[in-house]
């Protein structure tokens, strides 16, 4: 039996993740679904982003599926970000975010792209303070354990995929220290590992020009926390945009799927939600954690088939819906 914790979240969050759900059941008869809460509306209710009922189903379930969560841009006492919470506490180390070219919503063809990013520490391992008045400092954390376990992931991953090129990130010309450990570390492992034929490096400015001139030259990309955050917000253009753009957290023995785009309030309980990312993540963890590729590639092809033949993902006040039926009828 396949055991899934589902976190609705904020805003659409709640309207594209039973969507998500019900591509799951239709594919796994079996899945057990239990709810759970996390996020800004979590914190409002209760005094806390991510309860501790949430981080023990999900242990229980060793699955879930995240759908959305609005933060405030300023600093509010007791609140930390629900998605950072997860992450941390569950040690979801890896992060996947594949961009690929798809029918009528991309732009450019022959993207076929993964960025593994490392989803535990950087710039995002909390560790902000003021020295002195008007002066804030943030730490990067840049662990030589976590890069190895990068690498080795990374490893795993490009022979699953018969990666052709693999690229690591950094900016190790400034940050010598940080980012010249990521890059030592994660290439070494990498050429132990054999991958020296295929193995490349570059800056994260270079890497970001290259990805908006030429995205189809990249396979497999390996990088840190915030520079995987942003090169992944902007390949996803070529895959249609933040609206279509999955992504998975990975730790050992447990997995959590999650749509990239935000709670969009401006939309909420309209009807006009993209439910694709979701879709896409819920067959991450298809592929990824429960190891059914073949399920997997049930869901890309039913969501290029759903492109193909209606040509758009906008149906004005019905697109969640109609987009949720067409994915599900080419499931059967």
């Amino acid at each position: 039996m396949h055991r899934l914790c589902v976190i609705p979240g904020d805003g659409i969050g709640r309207e594209v993740v039973p969507v998500a759900v019900k591509v799951l059941l239709r594919l796994l008869p079996d899945l057990r679904v239990e709810e759970a809460e996390a996020g800004w509306g979590c914190f409002e209710r209760h005094g806390v982003s991510v309860p501790d009922t949430t981080l023990t189903r999900l242990r229980a379930c060793g699955a879930g599926l995240f759908g959305a969560v609005s933060s405030p841009s300023h600093r509010v006492e007791g609140y930390r970000s629900a998605i950072l919470t997860l992450r941390q506490e569950l040690a979801l180390s890896l992060n996947l975010r594949p961009v690929r070219s798809r029918p009528h919503v991309s732009s450019h063809p022959g993207v076929d792209l993964l960025i593994l990013r490392e989803n535990s520490e950087g710039l995002y391992s909390g560790r902000e303070h003021w020295e002195s008045e008007g002066v804030a400092i943030a730490e990067r954390v840049i662990t030589r354990a976590a890069c190895d376990r990068l690498a080795a992931d990374a490893s795993r991953i490009a022979r699953l995929r018969g990666a052709r090129r693999i690229t690591l990130v950094h900016k190790a010309n400034v940050l010598p220290l940080t980012c010249g450990l990521f890059r030592d570390t994660c290439r070494d492992r990498l050429v132990e590992d054999g991958w020296s034929d295929v193995l490349d490096e570059r800056l994260v400015d270079v890497a970001a020009l290259q990805l908006v001139e030429r995205p189809e030259a990249f396979d497999l990309i390996v990088t840190t926390n915030l520079f995987g955050d942003i090169l992944s917000d902007l390949a996803s253009h070529w895959g249609g945009g933040l609206g279509m753009a999955p992504s998975l957290n990975l730790g050992h023995g447990i997995a959590l799927a999650e749509p990239v785009h935000g709670s969009a309030p401006d939309i909420a309980g309209s009807g006009r939600a993209n439910p694709l990312a979701a879709i896409l993540s819920a067959g991450m963890l298809l592929r990824h954690h429960w190891q059914l590729p073949e399920l997997a590639d049930r869901v890309d092809a039913a969501v290029d088939g759903f492109l193909t033949e209606e040509g758009s993902v906008d149906f004005g006040g019905e697109t969640t819906k109609v987009i949720g039926q067409g994915v599900l009828q080419r499931l059967d």
